[in-house]
C-alpha cells in the first residue's frame, strides 16, 4: 500500500495526521524528493530523508497537528547560521505540511428520531458522528448515514462512558427518559458545545438538579438547552436543521442571526480593549463617551485590584457600573452585539482574542498591563494600539501609549518604545512600595476587609491561608483582590491610599483617564492616516 492510499485510510478513519511533502532542495540535501506521514503520537509513515532535517520535520508537524493548520518550513543543513540544522552536508530543504483527519467530533447521545436526522444533516456537513444508546434496535446500521460510529452500552451512562469527550467535541443530548442521566454525566466535561433537547419546563427541572448536585453555575449556563435556533421546527429533518445551525454557530464562533442584520453594529467604530482592569475600564469609558463602540476581553477569573472601578468584575457575575456606564459578561459574539445595541459595554472572557475573526474590529488596544507583549500583533486589526512597556510602534502595533507616571505620561509613540518599566508604584502622599499589600505566601486568599474602608495602621486586611495581611499604613483600602482567589507569594492583592477619606476608590483614576485620552487620540490620527 503506497503512501497516500494510507494517507486516504486515516482520513477515512478520522485519525489526525500530517501530510509533509518535500517541495524544494538546494544542494546536498539527504533527498530532493519524498512525502511522509506523521501521526499525534510523532509515528512515522515513509521518509523526508532521516537524520535531525527529519526529526525537525516531525516537530513541526506535530504542532501543525495541535494548530489544526498546515504550514510550510524550511531547514539547512549547516551548524550555524539561520535554520540551521546542526549537520555538515550544506544543502537546504523546504517541506510543506498539511494537516488532515481532523473532522470535528459530533457526539450524538440517544439514537431517536431526532439524533437520526441531526446524523444525516450532519454527515453532509463533514462531521465525524458516534452516536450512543442503549438499545440495541435504536442503533441500528440502517438508521445512520455511512461511516457513523454506533455505541452500545447496558445503559445510557455505560454508553456515555465509552465515548471520547475532549474539548474539541460537540455533543446533543436528545433522548426519551434518560435526559438527567445523560446531561449529569457529560455537563463537567471539557467540550465545545453541548446541546440538549427538552422542553423550557423540563430544562428548569434538569438546571434545579444540577444545581443541587453542585454543578457550577458556569457549567450549567453553557448548556444549549432549549435546542437549536427558533425556525418554527416540527419534524425531525426540520429539529435537525435547527440544532446543526446552532453547532456551526458555535464551531465558527459566529455572531448568528440573519444576515440583513449584520450591519447592526457600525464596525467602523468598534474597538476590542485587550484586558477590562482599572486603566483598560477608564480607557473604555473615554472611547464610550466619545462614541465608539466597545467590547473586552478578559481571562475568566481576572486578578483586579480596583474592582469597583474595573469592568473585569462583571466576569464573577452581575453587571458592573463605573461612572453611569454599564458593562456585562458576554458569553458569545451574538451576546456582544446584544449588549452593544442596548448601549453595554460587552466584556468576554477571550484571553486568546478568539473572537476577532467574527467581530472584525477596526481597532485593537492592547490594555493587559503585562509589562510584556501577550500575543498583539499589528496585523489584529485595521489600526492597533498598546499601553505601556513589552511594545514597539510601528513592529508590534501602530501606537505605544507611555503609562509611567511623570512628565511623560500619556504620551503617543508612533516609532519606537516606551520608558522601561520602573517597578516603583505610583507616589501618593509620599508613598510608593510601602502602600501596596503583597502575599506572604502562597494560597487562597481571604478577605476581612471591603473596598472603601478606613484602615489603621497594623490591622489585618486579608489572610493568605493561614498567613495575616496587615495594613502597612493608615488610610483607605483603595484596592483589594476578590475574594477566593488562588495567588502566590509576593503578588499584589491590594493597596492603602494614605489620604484615607478624601480618597476616591469609585471613579476612574486621574492616570486611567490621561491614558485614556491619548488612545483616543491615537485612534484619531490613525483613522486619519492609516485608513484614509
Amino acid at each position: 500500500m503506497n503512501i497516500f492510499s494510507q494517507a486516504a485510510q486515516l482520513e477515512q478513519q478520522n485519525i489526525p495526521f500530517a501530510l509533509t511533502n518535500i517541495i524544494d532542495t538546494k544542494g546536498s540535501a539527504p533527498r530532493h524528493s519524498g512525502q511522509m506521514i506523521v501521526k499525534a503520537d510523532g509515528s512515522i509513515i515513509g521518509t523526508v530523508g532521516g537524520g535531525m532535517i527529519e526529526r525537525y520535520v516531525i516537530e513541526q508537524a506535530i504542532e501543525a497537528l495541535q494548530e489544526r493548520k498546515p504550514r510550510v518550513v524550511k531547514g539547512r543543513m549547516t551548524r550555524s547560521g539561520p535554520e540551521a540544522m546542526g549537520m555538515d552536508c550544506g544543502g537546504a530543504m523546504t517541506v510543506f505540511i498539511d494537516v488532515f483527519g481532523l473532522r470535528p467530533a459530533l457526539l450524538l447521545i440517544g439514537a431517536g428520531h431526532v439524533n437520526r436526522a441531526v446524523a444525516h444533516a450532519a454527515h453532509v456537513l463533514g462531521f465525524d458522528i458516534t452516536v450512543a444508546d442503549a438499545y440495541e434496535e435504536s442503533l441500528s446500521e440502517e438508521h445512520f448515514p455511512e461511516g457513523t460510529k454506533r455505541v452500545l452500552g447496558k445503559t445510557m451512562d455505560d454508553a456515555i462512558d465509552q465515548l471520547t469527550i475532549d474539548k474539541n467535541s460537540f455533543v446533543v443530548i436528545a433522548t426519551n427518559h434518560q435526559d438527567q442521566d445523560a446531561i449529569t454525566k457529560v455537563v463537567g466535561c471539557d467540550t465545545q458545545y453541548i446541546g440538549l433537547m427538552a422542553s423550557r419546563r423540563k430544562v428548569q427541572t434538569l438546571f434545579t438538579h444540577l444545581r443541587k448536585s453542585n454543578v457550577s453555575e458556569a457549567h450549567i449556563q453553557a448548556i444549549h438547552s432549549p435546542i437549536g435556533f427558533n425556525i418554527g421546527a416540527e419534524t425531525p429533518d426540520e429539529i435537525a436543521i435547527s440544532i446543526m445551525a446552532e453547532v456551526l454557530k458555535v464551531q465558527h464562533q459566529s455572531a448568528g442571526g440573519l444576515m440583513k442584520d449584520d450591519t447592526r453594529v457600525n464596525r467602523n467604530k468598534l474597538v476590542l480593549i485587550r484586558g477590562a482592569g482599572d486603566i483598560a475600564t477608564g480607557v473604555a469609558v473615554r472611547l464610550h463617551n466619545s462614541g465608539f463602540k466597545v467590547v473586552m476581553t478578559d481571562i475568566a477569573q481576572p486578578t483586579v485590584i480596583r474592582c469597583t472601578v474595573s469592568f473585569a468584575q462583571c466576569l464573577y457575575g452581575d453587571p458592573v457600573e463605573v461612572e453611569g456606564i454599564t458593562a456585562q459578561k458576554a458569553r458569545s459574539c451574538e451576546e456582544v452585539f446584544t449588549a452593544l445595541e442596548q448601549g453595554y459595554i460587552p466584556v468576554m472572557v477571550d484571553q486568546e482574542c478568539c473572537s476577532l475573526n467574527n467581530l472584525k474590529p477596526t481597532f485593537v488596544v492592547d490594555a493587559i498591563l503585562a509589562k510584556r507583549n501577550l500575543g498583539t500583533t499589528k496585523d489584529m486589526a485595521p489600526v492597533t494600539i498598546a499601553l505601556g512597556p513589552g511594545f514597539n510602534a510601528g513592529v508590534d502595533c501602530d501606537a505605544v501609549i507611555e503609562t509611567n507616571r511623570g512628565h511623560y505620561l500619556g504620551r503617543v509613540i508612533y516609532h519606537g518604545e516606551t520608558q522601561a518599566n520602573t517597578g516603583i508604584p505610583g507616589n501618593i502622599a509620599g508613598y510608593t512600595h510601602q502602600r501596596v499589600l503583597r502575599a506572604p505566601c502562597n494560597g487562597i486568599m481571604h478577605n476581612h476587609v471591603s473596598l472603601g474602608d478606613i484602615v489603621e495602621e497594623g490591622e489585618v486586611i486579608a489572610h493568605v491561608a493561614d498567613s495575616p495581611v496587615v495594613s502597612p499604613l493608615s488610610g483607605m483600602v483603595r484596592g483589594l483582590l476578590n475574594e477566593g482567589l488562588t495567588v502566590t507569594e509576593g503578588f499584589k492583592i491590594g493597596d492603602i491610599d494614605p489620604r484615607g477619606i478624601e480618597a476616591d476608590f469609585t471613579t476612574v483614576s486621574d492616570k486611567a483617564r490621561a491614558i485614556g485620552g491619548s488612545v483616543l487620540e491615537a485612534m484619531l490620527h490613525l483613522e486619519q492616516t492609516t485608513l484614509s
